[in-house]
């Protein structure tokens, strides 16, 4: 299918998205691609597919524990481009990579964006890569028309935050509070106070940036919350923890009671707005839980 950029996406959904990550790969590649099916067709906006990695120094528990026994049975990152090309064949969805940059630079950053364009991904998260440090992987998203996403804190200076805004293409990935990324009972309030300095930020520069929130979500009435005060929820960890207890069909399932969230009467309409497809799963609801969540 067509690529479409994930701001086109973010704002089709009314500035309320829901955007899922889930490791590629994992539990194998075959399975990996059909949960990223199944939370698109499920009600995700967009999809952020995982590079598993050796020191991931953002990803909490369920994260690392998915990719290293992603790693450990023989990750390859051919399977990462594998997985994009089967992913949007399928769904219209768009794919961006989260990685942290050192496969990048290993891979080479022009082959990368090339490899990644032609599968039909949207861009890059980089977590650890900085604007100012950038300028290879900037020069390579323009040339194959990618987005970028880079991350603010709560910690950030005025300074990053605009620079962070400058250069991102896509959205600000929003992170709501400082360390590894984990579902807690409560979202950070610092992620509002973010949002509105991102806004605010923007504003001066004569500019507009979308804000998807990420860390620490997992519940439909905390996507609820966020879609308050920023344009996408991102989720993480409720799902990767769900694919790996009982498969697609968890993790489609969860997905669907996540995008409850996003419609305008919240939660609540959940029984009557959720996917088709999900009724025919064949699994009840499964609830997300307190130790799950990107």
């Amino acid at each position: 299918m067509s690529r479409i950029r994930t701001e086109d996406a973010i704002r089709a959904s009314g500035n309320r998205a829901l955007i899922g990550y889930l490791p590629v790969g994992f539990p194998d590649l075959e399975t990996s691609v059909e949960a990223a099916v199944a939370i698109a067709e499920a009600g995700c906006t967009a999809i952020e597919l995982g590079v598993p990695y050796s020191d991931p120094g953002m990803d909490g528990p369920v994260i690392q524990a998915a990719t290293q026994s992603t790693l450990e049975r023989g990750f390859r990152l051919e399977e990462l481009f594998e997985a994009v090309a089967a992913i949007t064949a399928r769904t219209d969805v768009p794919v961006l990579v989260m990685t942290y940059w050192n496969p990048v630079l290993r891979f080479g950053v022009e082959r990368f964006a090339e490899r990644l364009a032609a599968a039909g991904g949207a861009g890059l998260i980089t977590p650890d890569l900085t604007p100012e440090n950038a300028a290879d992987w900037l020069a390579a998203a323009d040339r194959h028309d990618l987005d970028r996403v880079f991350l603010a804190a709560p910690s950030s200076s005025d300074a990053r935050i605009d620079r962070a805004v400058a250069a991102s293409r896509g959205f600000v990935y929003t992170v709501s509070t400082m360390g590894t990324t984990g579902a807690r009972t409560d979202v950070d309030d610092a992620a509002r106070a973010l949002a509105d300095r991102i806004a605010a930020r923007a504003d001066a520069a004569g500019t507009t940036a979308l804000r998807c929130v990420g860390l620490g979500i997992s519940t439909a009435e905390q996507v609820r919350d966020v879609l308050s005060y920023a344009d996408g929820a991102i989720v993480g960890s409720a799902l990767v923890r769900a694919l790996g207890a009982d498969g697609v069909p968890a993790v489609r399932e969860l997905a669907a009671s996540l995008a409850a969230g996003t419609l305008d009467d919240g939660p609540a309409g959940a029984a009557a707005s959720a996917p088709s497809s999900t009724a025919s799963a064949g699994t009840a609801p499964v609830s997300p839980e307190k130790g799950a969540s990107a």
